[in-house]
């Protein structure tokens, strides 16, 4: 049997461990409480921040807007477009135009194909400097292509690449390729 002193001791321990418990999740809840206020007082900071930043955006615009307005009267001379200054369309645009003057460079044209000019026969291609035929170097599908590269271009890159072959030299000063081809004939 149990003696009656430790049997309320343990009650009391128990007791003193259900209070600190009860006080620990009161505790935390409270800190939770303090957490989601500051974020929420974070966050009516920013929204306050941008509509300050709005509102000195605004009263920039229209003090720039002011100040547009006082030297297009004073100094630039600007006024708002009459509605008879606007053009119905295109040719209206085109009527204002000038001819060219003689010194004028020729006018940039784009190009553009006519659907009735697509079913005419293919021309050659024709150099613009001379006038000739231009063939075009056709490569066949049996020929490698890194082939090729490498035949018309091996020479220049092994000439230009930045690697070169080592010209270290062994402690007996014979060159390295030396050394190791004497050494696999002994």
């Amino acid at each position: 049997m149990i003696p009656n002193g430790s049997r309320t001791r343990q009650v009391g321990w128990a007791t003193v461990l259900a209070a600190c418990v009860a006080l620990f999740a009161v505790l935390s809840f409270n800190v939770h409480a303090v957490k989601s206020e500051v974020q929420l007082a974070e966050r009516q900071i920013i929204a306050l921040e941008r509509e300050t930043l709005l509102l000195e955006t605004e009263f920039q615009t229209r003090a720039s807007q002011r100040q547009l307005a006082e030297w297009n009267a004073v100094e630039l001379g600007y006024k708002a477009p009459r509605a008879d200054q606007y053009l119905d369309n295109e040719r209206q645009l085109a009527s204002l135009g000038q001819p060219r003057g003689p010194d004028a460079p020729a006018p940039i044209r784009v190009a553009r194909t006519d659907l009735a000019a697509a079913d005419a026969p293919k021309r050659d291609m024709v150099s613009p400097l001379s006038g000739e035929p231009v063939t075009l170097a056709a490569v066949s599908a049996s020929d490698d292509a890194g082939a090729m590269f490498t035949e018309a271009f091996g020479d220049f890159l092994i000439e230009a690449s930045p690697i070169r072959a080592a010209n270290a030299a062994t402690p007996s000063g014979r060159p390295v390729d030396a050394a190791i081809i004497g050494e696999a004939s002994e």
